[in-house]
């Protein structure tokens, strides 16, 4: 009877930590699913290509709800600032080697989000030796919904 119970407490006590580690992950991209309405902006119709410089790197909220993510004011070739997004800030962390002065060229999707046509970045290139990835530029897939083992794989393919 004590080794049932002993086995019953440490089956809980599992439940819980994965249960603890899942709402934490899940906090972090609230908002920023695969089936979000967020996301469902991303349309392969509207995929384009932008190049300019980096004005600003920002931190957004882009609907009410979501959990904090990273954008980019870039001035384009025709002198206009687009805002580029570019994902959730926990997925990027604090560093992700683009800032304000880099010169870019990005491939995504515009969408149109608040009245405002905004582009969501799918890959970001920087000089001719970094790759940011993001999205599967076809089906607009976040790469931050990607496990870790299907990310390192992506991330060697470069």
């Amino acid at each position: 009877m004590t080794t049932g119970r002993f086995f019953l407490g440490f089956l809980l006590v599992i439940g819980c930590i994965f249960g603890c580690v899942y709402a934490t992950l899940a906090a972090e991209y609230t908002g920023w699913e695969a089936d979000s309405a967020y996301n469902r902006l991303y349309q392969k119709s509207e995929l384009d290509r932008i190049k300019g410089d980096v004005v600003k790197v920002m931190e957004i909220v882009p609907m009410p709800g979501m959990s904090t993510g990273v954008a980019l004011l870039v001035r384009d070739e025709l002198d206009e600032t687009v805002t580029v997004h570019l994902g959730p800030k926990s997925f990027l962390g604090d560093s992700f080697g683009i800032r304000r002065g880099d010169r870019i060229k990005v491939r995504g999707a515009w969408a149109e989000l608040d009245g405002k046509d905004i582009f969501m970045a799918a890959k970001i290139k920087k000089g001719d030796h970094y790759t940011l990835k993001l999205r599967f530029t076809k089906n607009g897939e976040p790469f931050w919904l990607l496990s870790p083992e299907e990310l390192a794989k992506e991330r060697a393919a470069d």
